[in-house]
């Protein structure tokens, strides 16, 4: 699809979403609105939660609060809000009531999990960026080195970060203590599928294998299902909607794809500056994800080029190795089928009982989940 088509498209939905807002929201606000108010109500819960802690453990542990600056320059660095917007707006979807007290922890656990998974992820990937700002860990080494304590800067950064990512999980579980049941069974699922697909992520880059049909199991583990699928669906089920499981992982699982081959091509192509994180993190650690897994399958030179050395693409032939996925036609490739993820997506919306106003605002969405720059 075209980026003229992207935007039509768009905004099309976006006036039908603003057409039904009478009849669909409360005190005249649109979907959209109604779903920014309650994803604040969740920033402050995650800033009452890491105030208090950071309160309790000052007095007690002084040392111990590199732990929560490390979760709390994630949180205040930006970033998407996705999990808690997808969480909020299956919620608001299913007919759940906006004032529904627990619903910004719910939220805020989903936000605080991601802190967690980002932390160890740039450990994982030797990150030195996240969010336009040094990695935790390396943060972290250059606090050790800068002190002059004794043992390896490297492995204390890096022992830090993976606490702190640890002590995030613990306050995500924290803030979803009010929930029921059938939520708590799907966020199992989330945080087991998750970290399964790191495991994988890990595995096939370790094991060399280009199959694009494990890439995009890996996609729908890691990133997918958990950036998506799980938390509108638990925001559905937090509204008493079980019927609409169905539509809503057709809808998670496609877009989810989509979210994840994007996050691909941005790796790939994507500008520091723009994406506040380290370009070509995904050739250099050769990743073999769904655009480097069809590339070293229709390219002898790309195979060539990723096996160069144990370490994976040296960084002086990240360029080149750009210059080829476009050549063999792989990056249209991708991006063609990212359109068609789009579309199943929002064709899944079709099948859901939900009002044309939250129908409309899911397929806004899912073009801004797809389409994105960074």
């Amino acid at each position: 699809m075209s980026t003229a088509g992207r935007s039509v498209t768009e905004n099309t939905a976006t006036t039908a979403a603003q057409g039904a807002v009478a009849t669909d929201t409360t005190a005249g606000a649109t979907p959209r609105e109604l779903r920014e108010r309650l994803l604040d109500d969740a920033e402050r819960a995650i800033g009452g939660l890491l105030d208090r802690e950071t309160e309790r453990w000052r007095a007690e542990a002084p040392q111990s609060l590199a732990l929560f600056d490390g979760i709390r320059d994630l949180v205040t660095a930006g970033g998407k809000r996705l999990r808690p917007a997808f969480c909020v707006s299956g919620f608001l979807a299913a007919g759940g009531d906006p004032a529904e007290p627990v619903l910004p922890g719910l939220a805020a656990a989903l936000e605080l999990m991601h802190v967690s998974a980002l932390l160890h992820d740039d450990i994982f990937d030797e990150a030195d960026l996240r969010r336009g700002r040094p990695t935790s860990h390396l943060v972290q080494a250059e606090r050790h080195r800068a002190a002059g304590w004794r043992g390896s800067s490297q492995r204390f950064g890096e022992s830090v970060a993976i606490l702190a990512g640890d002590l995030a999980a613990v306050y995500a579980d924290q803030a979803l203590r009010d929930a029921r049941g059938p939520v708590l069974d799907e966020w199992s699922l989330l945080r087991s599928e998750m970290m399964v697909g790191q495991f994988m992520d890990l595995s096939i880059a370790a094991e060399y294998n280009p199959d694009p049909e494990l890439s995009r199991r890996v996609a729908l583990y890691k990133s997918g299902r958990y950036s998506i699928h799980r938390p509108l669906n638990i925001g559905a089920l937090f509204a008493g909607r079980e019927d609409l499981a169905e539509p809503f992982e057709v809808y998670g699982r496609a877009l989810g794809e989509a979210f994840q081959l994007r996050d691909d091509l941005i790796d790939a192509f994507g500008e520091d500056s723009v994406t506040g994180k380290t370009a070509g993190l995904d050739f250099a650690q050769h990743k073999m994800t769904l655009l480097l897994g069809l590339a070293m399958q229709s390219d002898e030179r790309v195979r060539e080029l990723v096996r160069r050395g144990e370490g994976g693409v040296d960084r002086s032939d990240v360029a080149e190795l750009r210059r080829l996925i476009v050549d063999a036609g792989i990056r249209d490739q991708v991006e063609k089928h990212i359109d068609e993820l789009v579309l199943t997506a929002v064709a899944a919306l079709d099948t859901a009982d939900v009002s044309e106003a939250w129908r409309s605002e899911l397929t806004v969405m899912a073009h801004r989940v797809a389409y994105r720059d960074s």
